[in-house]
């Protein structure tokens, strides 16, 4: 019976990220949110393919019915983090039922045994998302950059790169998106992966220029700070994140974050 304490534990530390999510609701949001369009954009692009005849009816339907998985995924997470930020106690209360319950479905039905996919099936859902994303490519080449339009797919074209872990990609779709309309979330989008990828010197000018539309904003004001700290500047981030926590509200869902931050500076 002790061997599944730690299988439990290891259930409940995977739905962590989850709770993480709260701090950002709206960023999260807006993410899910674009890549549900990207979704959708990609099954019209089926129908497209199908009708064209590039595309037989075996083929159309298998990817079909893939998108429409991943499209239902991206509508039942932003539900659940729309209802987490409404109400951050329920999502607490909520976690360890949800691990206890994932536990206990797979005792009764869980196949410990069974392989993985196979390799040749992921690699032709791989290269069949590629696809759909070099038609993207395509069509944005032949849209006017500045235009609203090549700006919000480009945005898509961005995050459906990150979300493949393509860095270098979503960086450069974001820079183009940004060329057309500068946008401080977007900004902050940029830096915060500049950041990741170890390139906080890049990241510095973005979350400047940010700053200076939206002087107030939360996000940006901690990344400054974050800045600041990977660059080995300890003492100019904790008067950034001292200000900002000075200024945040009581009940703010990112103060927890930023005292545990505060505390772990040199």
């Amino acid at each position: 019976m002790s061997t599944w304490i730690p299988l439990a534990l290891l259930a409940l530390a995977a739905l962590l990220p989850l709770a993480a999510a709260v701090l950002r609701p709206r960023a999260a949001r807006g993410r899910r949110e674009a890549d549900m369009a990207l979704y959708r954009a990609q099954l019209a692009e089926l129908d497209r393919e199908k009708e064209a005849g590039r595309l037989d009816e075996a083929g159309h339907r298998a990817a079909r019915v893939e998108i429409q998985r991943r499209l239902i995924a991206a509508a039942d997470q932003m539900e659940a983090a729309t209802t987490a930020a409404r109400n951050p106690a329920l999502l607490v209360a909520v976690l360890p039922l949800i691990a206890a319950g994932g536990l206990g479905l797979y005792l009764l039905r869980g196949s410990p045994g069974m392989p993985s996919a196979p390799y040749d099936l992921r690699a032709e859902a791989m290269a069949r998302d590629e696809q759909i994303l070099a038609t993207l490519r395509a069509r944005l080449d032949a849209l006017d950059p500045r235009s609203e339009q090549a700006r919000q797919g480009y945005v898509l074209l961005g995050n459906a790169e990150r979300g493949r872990g393509n860095a270098e990609g979503a960086l450069a779709a974001w820079r183009k998106a940004i060329e057309a309309r500068f946008d401080p979330e977007l900004a902050g989008d940029i830096a915060e992966l500049e950041i990741v990828r170890g390139a906080p010197a890049e990241a510095t000018a973005w979350i400047t220029r940010a700053l200076a539309e939206a002087p107030a904003e939360p996000r940006l004001r901690f990344l400054a700070g974050l800045v600041e700290a990977e660059s080995g500047r300890p003492a100019n981030a904790r008067t950034l994140w001292q200000a900002l926590l000075a200024e945040s509200p009581p009940d703010a869902p990112w103060r927890g974050m930023l005292e545990r931050r505060l505390s772990a500076l040199p």
